[in-house]
């Protein structure tokens, strides 16, 4: 006999409307991973190309920034002030149109710097003045220290042509003619008492009967009151203190007005040598002090050269 029945499935065993939902949710599970995956790279990918736009952008803009302000700086380290841009040019690099307050406030701060470039230009001249001034000093300095030690210039005869050849050259040549021939105020001395006797004698000049003359008319003198006197040994007295303090001018003159005065021939000569290269170091210390060497816009000949007077 048969009998209709159904089979009775186990708890354990899947039913086929359960599997199919489940492989559907599986396969929408994995369809959005694929898209977000796929919006997350675009996403990354677009970030980093904007970064690199930017970045590029803003390097670009500032070196053209560092070169439109290098064109502004002047050769004096001024600013100039900033050219609008001309008509040709895109709408887009103009600037924005001040307010007349902040444009006040724009150019009070562009003067302010302009105002300290000015200073620090002049005190940077000021500077290198000063530092040319005592370098020429100290050259002045050095020859006359090796003038009075009788020694030869050496290396300061090119410095005395470079800092001083082209605003004293007379002077110039006179040391350096000296420092090959030195003389100093020692030697002096000694020519001058070699030559005591003779100059205050005269022995060597006229004959017995002009000697004679001379010698009475020392006997009695008559001079106003408060004036040297004119016997020899007082004038010869006279020029070795002259010597002494440095004034060879006083002492020529002392040496011309003795009777024997044509044996100091040889010694004149000398001492006038000696009086004229001091005044030649005077000069060139005179001009280190009132022009610097050739510093800035400063000319060798801005100062006109001091004619030295004549020594007798």
């Amino acid at each position: 006999m048969t009998r209709d029945y159904e089979p009775i499935r186990g708890s354990d065993t899947p039913s086929p409307n359960r599997a199919r939902t489940l492989a559907i949710i599986i396969a929408i599970a994995l369809i959005c991973g694929i898209v977000a995956g796929g919006w997350l790279v675009t996403r990354f990918t677009r970030g980093e190309a904007d970064g690199a736009k930017i970045t590029a952008q803003s390097g670009a803009a500032s070196e053209q920034a560092a070169a439109a302000l290098g064109q502004r700086i002047g050769p004096d380290g001024k600013v100039a002030a900033q050219t609008p841009p001309s008509g040709d040019q895109p709408a887009a690099m103009a600037s924005a149109p001040l307010t007349p307050e902040a444009n006040r406030a724009l150019a009070t701060r562009v003067a302010d710097l302009e105002d300290r470039l000015s200073r620090i230009n002049v005190a940077a001249q000021a500077a290198s003045g000063n530092a040319a001034r005592a370098e020429g000093l100290l050259v002045a300095f050095a020859a006359r220290r090796i003038i009075d030690k009788g020694v030869p210039l050496g290396y300061i005869e090119g410095q005395l042509r470079l800092r001083f050849g082209d605003q004293q050259p007379r002077a110039v040549d006179t040391i350096i003619e000296t420092g090959n021939k030195p003389v100093t105020l020692e030697d002096l001395r000694t020519g001058l008492a070699d030559i005591s006797g003779e100059l205050v004698s005269g022995s060597d000049v006229g004959g017995l009967w002009s000697n004679f003359r001379r010698e009475l008319g020392e006997l009695f003198v008559v001079r106003k009151e408060g004036t040297p006197s004119p016997v020899p040994t007082q004038r010869l007295e006279r020029a070795k203190r002259s010597l002494d303090a440095g004034n060879v001018d006083a002492a020529i003159t002392e040496v011309e007005a003795m009777p024997g005065h044509g044996a100091a021939d040889e010694w004149l000569v000398e001492a006038r040598r000696y009086a004229r290269v001091r005044e030649a170091l005077d000069l060139i210390e005179t001009a280190a002090i009132l022009e610097p060497l050739r510093s800035g816009d400063t000319s060798p000949g801005a100062v006109a050269p001091v004619t030295p007077s004549t020594t007798r």
